[in-house]
């Protein structure tokens, strides 16, 4: 049984008077019936591992270096990451693939060091417009999950998320078809390579989800939850998408 996840990655975002929002959030979920996560800022994590909130909130970093040490200005390790408290990590989301050309090989790396130092890799994946576009979705987003995961990634070990790059942070989501389309055929894929373990990923959706559609998105069959941006920095707002998920 896959036990729900409501993922919220602050990217970029909040100082440390935004710990009141996790306080908060802490404060309405006393026993979560999901698993919930928040991945703040590398400036704010140990911060926030360190509340009384995190009990029962897990705490997680934003990216990781593929090495557990070594020359590398301005990185953090997974090691690092375990060592301030994250229990999770999200890896090769499409910023840090646009933005700094992280290939499919290289989240591979980062999702073995994560397992090494015994967190979670929360790998995302998805598809341009352009290539969506040009029908080319499934095939796209089959040769990133192939490439980012490495042959001993488990359920335990791995979360995969969904995102659709067209549609994070600009409001837009695809239909609940195309939705139902891709985690249908992602657990197929996790299926016909990891056999029988290929039904313990979670999969995750994400890109502009909030309180509004979060209960459609949560309908469809193989969404085991949601990786959640902008909506996640606020409690109140985060809070019903967690709520729509306890409830799915």
């Amino acid at each position: 049984m896959r036990r729900k996840l409501a993922a919220g990655n602050w990217k970029m975002n909040g100082t440390v008077a935004s710990l009141a929002e996790f306080d908060a959030l802490a404060a309405a979920f006393p026993a979560p019936a999901c698993e919930v996560l928040i991945c703040p800022p590398a400036t704010l994590l140990s911060r926030m591992a360190a509340r009384p909130g995190a009990v029962r909130i897990a705490v997680g970093g934003q990216d990781c270096h593929a090495r557990a040490s070594g020359a590398h200005t301005g990185d953090i390790s997974a090691p690092m990451l375990a060592d301030a408290g994250a229990s999770h990590v999200i890896l090769g989301h499409s910023e840090r693939r646009a933005d700094h050309g992280e290939t499919d090989a290289m989240v591979r790396a980062k999702t073995l060091a994560a397992h090494d130092a015994g967190l979670v890799a929360v790998v995302c994946i998805g598809e341009t417009e352009a290539q969506r576009d040009a029908g080319q979705t499934l095939a796209v987003i089959g040769a990133q999950l192939a490439g980012s995961l490495p042959d001993a990634a488990t359920g335990a070990s791995t979360v995969i998320a969904y995102e659709p790059i067209w549609a994070i942070g600009t409001g837009r989501t695809p239909t609940a078809d195309q939705i139902a389309e891709v985690h249908g055929f992602l657990r197929a894929g996790l299926t016909a390579r990891f056999g029988a373990g290929g039904a313990a990923f979670r999969l995750l959706y994400g890109g502009s989800v909030k309180a509004s559609n979060a209960a459609g998105i949560f309908a469809i069959a193989d969404v085991d939850g949601a990786l959640v941006g902008g909506a996640s920095l606020k409690a109140v707002e985060f809070g019903a998408i967690i709520t729509a998920l306890e409830t799915a």
